[in-house]
Formats: C-alpha cells, structure tokens, sequence
C-alpha cells in the first residue's frame, strides 16, 4: 500500500469514527452501494479520484449525486473525495473500508461476523459451481447479490449479509476467496483484533483452540479471531497464517523438507 493511499485510509476513518452514533447498518449499506456507483461511472470516479480537483466541487458533486443518502453517508463520501489516493482503484477500496467498518461497527457484541464470512467462503470454496456461479464476469451484479441471499438466509447476521451481497456485486477482479478474507481482516481491524487461520489434521477442542488463540494474542499483541481448517493432508502438528505470516509446523511439510534433504 503506497503511502498517500495510507494517509487517506487514516483520514477517512478517522471521519468514520467521528461521526460515532450518528453511523447505523443503514448507512454502512449506503456507503458500500455508493462505492458501486462510482465505480460504474468512469467519469465520477475520474473526478473524485483527481487530486488537482476543488474540493469543495467535489462535495458539490457527491450532495447532488447521493442526494439521497444520509448526512452520514455524505460526510465519509466527503471525507474520501477530500483525501489523495494513490490510485482510482485505491480510492474504491477506502469506500469499501469505510462501508464495511460501518456496517461491521452496528453488530451486537454476541454476533462474530469474521466466523460467519469464513464459514461461508468455506462454503463457496467446497462447491466448485457455485464459486464459479458468485466469480463469473458474466452474471449480473444484481443476480450475484439475490443468490447470496438465497444462500444465507436468516443464517447470518444482517451486517454479513450486507457485505457479502457488495462483495459479489464488486469483486474488484478479485476471487471470492480473496475478497471474503479481505473484508474478514477489516472487521477484526475495526474490533481491534487480527485473523488468524489454524490448519490442522483433526478439529481443535474448545481448550486446544483458547490456548492457540492465546499464543497468537501475546506474540502479535492483539485479541485474536480463530478460524479452523480441518485438512487430514497435513496428517499433524499445525500451521497458523495471520495476515502474511505463516508458521508451519505440520507433519506433512516436515516429512516434504526431509524428502527434499535425502534428494539433495
């Protein structure tokens, strides 16, 4: 992520956060179709993405076109128009930011909207048709957003379904998989916490699963949300991925490094 991106990302929630109370699902749902808007109009998001345009044209701009919209919902627009990003498709991602820390900020503290994403793209990953049904550039926005629908149901909480229907609509050339895990690490973000992925060759039990998650905790610092991969391939030990970082220590990839040892 280039430096100026950065800074915009900062100054937006910054505004997000700001705004507090006044930011309800409503508005979260508003910010993430807005993003699609502006992404379906070349010349919308040539505008709010110049740097040498007027600032206060651009909020000029945003008040007529989302006339509609909440105060809200204007001001994070505002406040994304007003920053510098690196590039066009950088600033649809800070609305995509914003809109899914909205929407993820409106969940009751007994709802895990990180275990319901990865639970579904588990899901999506499992089923070859329908990861190709949700991924296709043939399908229509609309159509990828009712199937969601359909597949979840009363399932999820309204905040998941939320994201997930943007996420179908504007994959952003990104495959299910990836934009799942994307929108899970920025509602860990937003709860101040990081997303860990546990592969192992046998479920964890509920005590094996709070000590790996308190592991993780105290070496990045952070409360963790655990995700479990069930792989019997790995045959044992465990490997954990948070973010970048990936600490391997399977059997299956000891038993590779042995093999390649004896072959060298």
């Amino acid at each position: 992520m280039r430096s100026a991106t950065r800074s915009a990302l900062s100054s937006t929630r910054a505004v997000l956060a700001d705004l507090g109370g006044s930011v309800d699902l409503a508005t979260g749902t508003e910010i993430l179709s807005a993003g699609r808007a502006i992404a379906g109009s070349s010349q919308l998001l040539g505008l709010l993405a110049d740097p040498t345009a007027d600032v206060v044209g651009k909020k000029v701009v945003i008040d007529r076109v989302f006339a509609g919209q909440s105060e809200a919902t204007r001001a994070v627009l505002t406040a994304v128009a007003g920053s510098r990003w690196s590039s066009p498709s950088d600033l649809l991602a800070g609305v995509e930011d914003a809109g899914i820390r909205a929407v993820a900020g409106t969940a009751s503290s007994e709802t895990s909207i990180e275990a319901e994403l990865f639970s579904f793209e588990t899901a999506v990953r499992s089923d070859a048709a329908l990861e190709l049904a949700l991924g296709t550039k043939l399908g229509s926005p609309s159509e990828k957003g009712a199937l969601v629908q359909r597949l979840v149901g009363s399932k999820v909480s309204a905040q998941t379904t939320a994201i997930l229907e943007h996420l179908v609509q504007q994959p952003r050339g990104r495959r299910i998989g990836e934009i799942v895990r994307d929108a899970s690490r920025i509602v860990a973000d937003q709860a101040g916490k990081l997303v860990a992925t546990v592969t192992t060759a046998a479920p964890l039990s509920d005590g094996q699963a709070a000590r790996v998650a308190r592991g993780i905790s105290e070496r990045y610092g952070k409360d963790v949300s655990v995700n479990q991969v069930v792989d019997p391939a790995v045959v044992g030990g465990m490997r954990v991925q948070v973010g970048g970082d990936v600490i391997d220590g399977t059997v299956s990839t000891r038993l590779s490094e042995l093999r390649l040892q004896l072959a060298g």
